[in-house]
């Protein structure tokens, strides 16, 4: 193969995409240099003993920019990972958080295993092993490194993070701090689960919502009406589809690894995934057409198609057919840089990873302020605002003669609770870095994509806090 013609690995594309949008930029390269490559990498094997019997893995914790601290990012458990996929990872999450104003820089950790082939018991030593050896190298604090679920993790996971960091540093106070994503009761926040999910319907519900570029793309105004395929069905895919769908979206097609299900009146999000839990399969969903090669369901008629498992999905190979008009990621890395490339000549619009997936650390980063505040979002002020609202109720009805219902009251004059402050919080994180990567877009005469526009976001705001803090000048 000439080198030409060499695939690109997963930290190569990221790292095109970055050099496709400096040339936009007048940054001085040795400052570009810096905020391009990974600050650190800390490979490591430990030695584990499961059920299984003496073991030996190997861990990641890739640390790529300083220019903000603590830094921040997953930690995956995954057999097919390797160093590369953590850097690349890694290297997105600070460009995410730039883009949607989130002051962390980028990390990522893994572990090579497959969780599924573990009891939980064995799950819990490989987790709690993992976190001493990062707290062994200082990779791991509420100030320094901030990890948070990934693929094959989750709250569970997190709770032992938190709870083996804590254990070796008695009486910290902002301990949990370490980690976001846990469980609500060990110190998580309401939402978070949710809100990668969350965050994409955010994100479409914005795009959509501009007139004149759906006009561009053949499509009416808003996301009502518009017909959905969703791959994957995981927590981000499941949110994704389920906040699309109740906001008017179209859920035709579905796809899991064991194949995919498609019918062009909608389909039931709930009620498939409930057939998946009796059954094992989406497949021979009733009503539903069957598609045995679960790849082929990106190539099926719908409007967006959103890409919700795992990276590379979309490739040269396949975009030529892909037939959706907004390709909205929602899984890290899902099209290729080549892919984009001939998605952009077919005028579809590609919402980049960079941006719409980043709900999930924009909720991690209100559990981490929860932590560090030691306090409940909504418990100082719920009362005194409801208070407030009902007093103006009341003035209503004073001057009008016309009172409010019991219902129409507790509707209006409802004090904020956590979960409200915090997709709040969401909703207004997603439509204000949408805004900014669209107006980066069209002041340079529209010839930016989507994904040009927010690396150009990233690394202008990152420039500019490596000059504030005389580095460069």
């Amino acid at each position: 193969m000439s080198a030409s013609n060499k695939k690109l690995s997963f930290f190569e594309n990221v790292n095109r995409n970055f050099d496709r949008a400096t040339a936009f930029t007048t940054h001085p390269k040795g400052l570009l240099e810096q905020i391009k490559g990974c600050n650190s990498v800390y490979s490591f094997q430990f030695p584990v003993r499961t059920s299984k019997g003496f073991e030996t893995l190997h861990g990641w914790r890739v640390e790529h920019s300083y220019h903000k601290l603590p830094v921040k990012g997953g930690i995956r458990y995954s057999d097919t990972v390797d160093e590369d996929e953590v850097k690349a990872l890694a290297a997105l999450m600070t460009y995410k958080c730039a883009v949607v104003d989130v002051p962390f820089g980028g990390a990522k950790g893994a572990i090579k295993f497959d969780p599924k082939n573990y009891s939980s018991s064995d799950v819990e030593i490989i987790t709690r092993r993992y976190t001493s050896e990062l707290i062994r190298k200082n990779y791991i604090g509420p100030g320094v490194d901030v990890p948070a679920p990934d693929y094959g993790s989750g709250a569970r996971e997190m709770a032992w993070v938190a709870d083996t960091y804590a254990a070796f540093n008695p009486g910290k106070i902002d301990a949990l701090a370490c980690v976001t994503g846990k469980p609500v009761a060990e110190g998580g926040v309401r939402g978070r689960n949710e809100a990668t999910g969350r965050g994409i319907y955010y994100g479409l519900k914005e795009a959509t919502d501009n007139s004149e570029d759906m006009k561009a793309l053949g499509l009416s105004r808003g996301l009502s009406g518009k017909r959905i395929i969703v791959q994957g069905l995981g927590n981000v895919g499941y949110h994704a589809a389920k906040f699309c769908q109740e906001g008017g979206g179209v859920i035709v097609g579905l796809a899991e690894y064991e194949g995919a299900v498609y019918n062009s009146k909608g389909l039931d999000v709930d009620a498939v995934v409930q057939h998946r839990k009796e059954t094992g399969s989406i497949l021979k969903f009733p009503g539903a057409t069957d598609i045995e090669i679960s790849a082929k369901a990106l190539e099926m008629e719908c409007d967006i198609l959103i890409p919700a498992a795992l990276e590379e999905q979309i490739t040269s190979v396949n975009a030529p057919g892909i037939k959706a008009r907004i390709i909205a990621e929602g899984a890290n890395g899902p099209t290729t840089a080549d892919a984009e490339q001939v998605l952009l000549q077919k005028n579809v619009m590609v919402i980049p990873d960079m941006y719409l997936n980043a709900g999930g650390v924009t909720v991690s980063y209100f559990e981490w302020l929860k932590n560090l505040s030691h306090v409940r979002f909504g418990r100082m002020d719920k009362r005194f605002e409801q208070s407030a609202f009902d007093r103006i109720l009341h003035a209503v009805e004073d001057s009008t003669g016309k009172p409010f219902s019991d219902s129409e009251r507790s509707k209006i004059a409802k004090g904020p609770d956590e979960i409200d402050i915090v997709n709040s919080g969401l909703e207004e994180t997603m439509t204000n870095a949408y805004n900014q990567i669209r107006d980066i877009q069209k002041s340079n005469n529209g010839i930016l994509d989507l994904r040009t526009a927010a690396f150009l976001s990233a690394i202008n705001k990152i420039a500019t806090s490596y000059i504030e803090l005389g580095i460069f000048p």
